[in-house]
């Protein structure tokens, strides 16, 4: 191929340019080039592209980490996949080697900046401990939430809290990320699972997915209501996922005082802190953020995909919409206006 396509963050703020004349940069060892079928929409690629991550050194490059593609070629020294493998693309990394990202060229802007994994584009230079298999009989579509949503969500609940059984769980914001941990959650069989979003659309699919209960964030009783369907003083267990200081803080308030743990998973403006009271962790309650879910996706996502084929997760109903990659910023508008929960890009040819 002589060019490729690509949506290309030149400035924060403002919207992905669409390039079709941006030329690939030879193999190095370590690298794979995938031609990309499908890429996910993740809030921290929003966070990123809207400039809320702070300065950006690296303008102008690529974005997207969670896709799913099949393998065009491989350099020196990758062994983990061969020509012609479907791979699903995230940025956790996994087996193989750790290849630092790559410059491409485009005639209209000169040099392109592009990470360790990029997937807003028809094909993309990836490290290949970026690359892992596609799990067999699992659609492309549904593969693409391998990448990052899966991992992540359902990671937090199988790799770090192991809830233990008949506990009280709340989720707070339904996202992708958020509505991966609630379907492992409700795995574990707690004694209640409370959803809790401001979209009634979101808590209806939560619905579905195995909450015993759902409350909109803005309920003004919302800790009375926590504590009474906890028949105790809160929430044993709060998975926040939602992505702003002010619900990791009221997921604090919404636990148990005593023994209450919250993981968050989510990433506030840059520059924004969260407020603690110290006496609640003398007390014993607990706070941390997650890193992926701790996942490590050679391992984590053949679990995955048995728990999807035994029918315990539900792929097809976290993806709400399809776009075209000329319809990308329509794609990041509909997530920041909460109207998506998992949105998917569809790659020219």
């Amino acid at each position: 191929m002589k060019f490729i396509t690509a949506a290309v963050l030149v400035n924060t703020g403002q919207p992905l340019k669409i390039l079709n004349d941006i030329k690939l940069s030879k193999l190095r060892a370590g690298q794979v080039l995938v031609k990309i079928h499908y890429a996910g929409i993740c809030h921290s690629q929003l966070m990123e592209a809207r400039g809320h991550r702070g300065i950006d050194n690296y303008l102008p490059h690529l974005l997207g980490h969670e896709g799913v593609g099949t393998v065009i070629d491989i350099g020196q020294n990758v062994t983990k996949i061969k020509k012609g493998d479907e791979v699903i693309l995230g940025w956790i990394k996994g087996e193989g080697l750790n290849e630092l990202g790559t410059k491409l060229h485009s005639n209209t802007l000169g040099e392109i900046n592009s990470g360790p994994v990029t997937t807003f584009s028809n094909y993309s230079v990836v490290s290949e401990n970026r690359v892992y298999k596609k799990p067999r009989n699992t659609s492309l579509k549904e593969s693409v939430l391998y990448g990052c949503a899966l991992p992540t969500g359902a990671g937090i609940v199988l790799n770090e809290l192991n809830p233990r059984e008949n506990s009280n769980i709340v989720v707070l914001g339904l996202g992708g990320i958020g509505l991966s941990a609630l379907m492992a959650a409700k795995h574990k069989k707690p004694r209640s699972l409370i959803a809790i979003d401001i979209e009634s659309k979101k808590l209806e699919l939560a619905k579905k997915m195995g909450a015993t209960h759902t409350l909109k964030v803005n309920e003004p009783r919302l800790k009375k209501m926590v504590t009474e369907i906890c028949n105790k003083d809160g929430a044993d267990y709060v998975i926040e996922a939602a992505g702003k200081t002010s619900t990791i803080e009221l997921g604090m308030a919404l636990l148990e005082p005593t023994a209450g743990e919250l993981i968050f998973a989510s990433h506030p403006k840059k520059g924004e802190k969260i407020h603690v009271d110290p006496f609640e962790l003398i007390c014993g309650k607990k706070i941390h953020g997650s890193w992926g879910g701790k996942s490590f996706p050679d391992k984590d996502i053949p679990i995955l995909d048995s728990m999807y084929k035994d029918g315990i997760i539900d792929l097809s109903n976290l993806i709400s919409n399809e776009y075209k990659l000329e319809e990308i910023n329509s794609a990041f508008d509909d997530l920041e206006n909460r109207k998506i929960t998992r949105g998917l890009v569809l790659m020219p040819e």
